[in-house]
């Protein structure tokens, strides 16, 4: 069994993304890695060049700009670095820059992969999701927090990156996939609070036009942490390679349970998700078989 893994990246330094540890975390279960590196105006081409491994294969990459509406041009990055993967492959694993496996979870996805690889009506696996908010303990646990997405695929069936890189489709049409026991970490929304300003400014142009952002994107040096909606404790453990992050947080976060205001209709969407585990008009991008 062959499994290749394929990301993009830009700006990883300024933005303060753990695309090493995201790397790292999956490099020992996998036969390459292909790393879409966009022009950057910080030395994210030089960090992805010091990873030490064989595995890993560079593609240097320069985005569209110009393609602001509904993140088009992160689909487009990630659809050149799953163009490199050969057909010789069994499975390609896509992790985006802020997303890591923890080891433990290795074990469960390498079962997974070798379970379905014959069996071609399943398109792609599904992973759990746990997002991190403002610091490495606190979850996010409302709503607006997507629980599952497709991380695995079949390369060299038609499969696409779909709208801003959140999932994937096949011709259009959304994948079979099998649901997996294993978590993708994601700590996009944990980091400085200027480095997340920075971002916020950034990326919303990705999506909307210049009078948008203006309008819409506060103009402040950090980033406000305080409207976290809801929240819940991390009880769990990081991922090993994380633990370098975890032992550097040099700014303050605090979040009081009691203070969220949660409405009527939010708690009863709660109860019911907490009884069943089913959740009223939940996005999935994806056909489970």
């Amino acid at each position: 069994m062959k499994i290749a893994a394929f990301t993009f990246v830009r700006n990883a330094i300024k933005y303060e993304y753990p695309i090493l540890e995201s790397i790292s975390s999956i490099l020992p279960i996998v036969d390459q890695y292909i790393i879409a590196v966009g022009k950057s105006e910080d030395n994210t081409l030089a960090l992805i060049q010091s990873i030490n491994s064989p595995k890993i294969k560079i593609i240097e990459t320069v985005w569209d700009d110009t393609l602001r509406e509904g993140g088009r041009v992160l689909a487009v990055e990630t659809d050149k670095a799953l163009a490199e993967i050969t057909e010789d492959f069994d499975w390609a694993f896509y992790l985006q820059a802020d997303e890591v496996v923890h080891e433990k979870d290795h074990p469960a996805i390498l079962q997974a992969c070798e379970k379905f690889k014959n069996d071609k009506s399943i398109e792609g696996l599904l992973f759990k999701y746990i997002h991190f908010y403002g610091t490495y303990q606190w979850i996010g646990s409302s709503r607006k927090w997507y629980r599952n997405e497709i991380r695995i695929i079949r390369p060299g069936i038609g499969i696409s990156s779909y709208r801003d890189a959140q999932g994937f489709r096949k011709h259009g049409s959304k994948l079979m996939v099998r649901p997996i026991d294993a978590n993708i970490y994601h700590y996009g929304w944990v980091k400085h609070p200027r480095a997340q300003q920075l971002k916020q400014e950034t990326f919303n142009k990705l999506w909307h036009d210049d009078h948008w952002v203006k309008t819409n994107v506060a103009a402040v040096e950090e980033f406000d942490y305080s409207n976290a909606g809801i929240l819940a404790p991390f009880r769990g453990t990081h991922p090993a390679v994380m633990q370098a992050r975890l032992n550097d947080v040099t700014w303050p976060f605090t979040f009081e349970v009691t203070k969220v205001k949660i409405s009527l209709k939010e708690r009863i969407s709660a109860f019911i998700e907490k009884l069943s585990g089913w959740r009223f008009g939940e996005y999935k991008n994806y056909k489970i078989r």
